[in-house]
């Protein structure tokens, strides 16, 4: 086989030719989603799993299937040695930036871009690895109070406001939660809680080891009712044995733990028996 027609292109997070087993979470996050858009009561969803089960993966397509039906996402990477203020304010910004090209919106995206101008300037000496530009001046008393719980609360309700005026839903997607500090998740659910209580359409879709359990609950005691934690691990048997199969010029490639759809012969070995993996057949 040619390498480069090969389909079969494993790596951290590099996306498979077809995304198999993962209808029921993909299903669970499309709903959650479009109920807070309507103004209806979701928990944010937050995948727990060990390396290399694809919930980066995942991430992105629930992302891609979210942006598909109009929604605004913001996709961040939580890293060991950035802080939240810092890996949030340059997303918020664009979001906002987006939502202020929306006529219904405008008004209410511009306070969020003056909400955004405090919350930068009063963090700036707590979290000085905050980066962003500022578009309007900030308005005294929004945002800006140097305290991240209640400027990010106070954020997120601009955010939120302006993405119902738009009638959309604004959804943050956040890989390796993990990395987190507890006292900035904390802030992070409690600003998520005061959205969820106003019925704003804003929520995140997350991912982390399974440390992410305790880190949660350890910040906020309540947020166990506030999210969801589906548990991302290997696809059941059946799954591969439903399969695909994508046709690569001269070759066909399925995913169906050993068994051909049309009679034909594997004449590779199989990669990784009932994971999902790709195995070469010839028709």
């Amino acid at each position: 086989m040619d390498p480069v027609e090969n389909p079969y292109s494993p790596g951290a997070g590099s996306p498979p030719p077809e995304l198999a087993g993962r209808d029921r979470i993909r299903e669970q996050v499309r709903v959650a989603i479009a109920r807070i858009r309507v103004g209806n009561a979701a928990k944010s969803v937050l995948m727990v799993g060990l390396r290399g089960v694809g919930k980066t993966v995942l991430l992105d397509q629930m992302r891609s299937d979210a942006e598909r039906t109009g929604i605004h996402t913001i996709r961040i990477e939580a890293p060991e040695n950035r802080s939240l203020p810092a890996i949030l304010a340059p997303q918020l910004r664009l979001a906002l930036l987006r939502l202020s090209h929306v006529e219904a919106a405008k008004n209410l995206a511009t306070r969020g871009l003056r909400a955004l101008a405090g919350f930068a300037k009063a963090l700036k000496f707590q979290y000085h690895d905050i980066e962003v530009g500022l578009d309007f001046e900030a308005e005294a008393g929004l945002a800006d109070n140097g305290d991240l719980e209640g400027d990010l609360t106070a954020l997120l309700e601009q955010v939120g406001a302006a993405a119902k005026s738009a009638g959309t839903a604004v959804v943050l997607f956040i890989d390796e939660l993990q990395y987190l500090q507890e006292d900035q998740f904390a802030a992070l659910i409690s600003a998520l809680h005061r959205c969820a209580q106003a019925r704003l359409p804003v929520t995140v879709v997350g991912a982390g080891l399974p440390q992410l359990l305790a880190l949660a609950g350890n910040a906020k005691s309540y947020a166990e009712r506030l999210f969801d934690f589906p548990q991302i691990g290997a696809l059941d048997p059946h799954h591969p044995r439903q399969g695909f199969v994508l046709d690569c010029h001269t070759a066909t490639w399925a995913v169906l733990g050993g068994i051909s759809p049309r009679g034909g012969i594997l004449n590779s070995r199989t990669l990784s028996s009932g994971s999902g993996t790709l195995s070469r057949l010839r028709a």
